[in-house]
């Protein structure tokens, strides 16, 4: 087994086991393969993150309006997300194709807030078929919470759409409870 050393500072020193391994799946298969992600994943990532967004547009037609160019627009931030030492990107992969995506980004709370530590937010995570979130999806989410707990995050957020039913399924069988909800409407007629 191979071992990194990895400066995080102001947090201290982590030590990350070989980043590249196979998933014991909850489905009792060896399942997909799980690496960080990198350069060669971000257009896959992009295209999965396109039809989430596409869903999410059907179910709350007004806030997830996709934007014309979102694809072009969200590859710069990815590349940002990916080379940044501060953020958990992982993908899971079963030979060329992308089953899922998960980025936490390591934040402080806001200062009227004391949950006892950092915090991992969730905001970009999605798997390529529905039916993956029970599996891969929570094989995902333990994965970026074992990584996250390895930075002395004391506790993960999670981002997802009311209408989004086997994701939300999923992330309370991993254990998770429902802190907020956004509520929207139009101002026009």
């Amino acid at each position: 087994m191979r071992t990194l050393v990895i400066d995080l500072s102001p947090a201290g020193l982590m030590t990350v086991t070989d980043p590249t391994r196979r998933i014991p799946s909850l489905a009792g298969d060896d399942g997909p393969v799980l690496t960080e992600a990198k350069a060669d994943d971000l257009a896959d990532i992009a295209a999965l993150a396109a039809l989430r967004r596409e869903a999410y547009e059907v179910a709350q037609p007004q806030f997830w309006r996709r934007a014309a160019d979102a694809v072009e627009k969200q590859l710069p931030w990815l590349t940002a997300q990916v080379e940044n030492p501060d953020v958990v990107s992982l993908v899971a992969r079963s030979g060329a194709s992308l089953d899922g995506f998960v980025f936490a980004s390591v934040v402080g709370a806001p200062p009227v807030y004391d949950p006892g530590g950092l915090t991992g937010v969730v905001d970009d995570f999605a798997v390529a078929d529905p039916s993956l979130w029970p599996t891969l999806g929570r094989d995902l989410l333990d994965e970026v919470k074992r990584r996250l707990a390895a930075r002395g995050v004391t506790q993960v957020v999670v981002v997802c759409g009311h209408h989004d039913g086997a994701k939300r399924a999923a992330l309370f069988a991993s254990g998770l409870t429902v802190a907020s909800e956004w509520l929207v409407g139009p101002l026009t007629d």
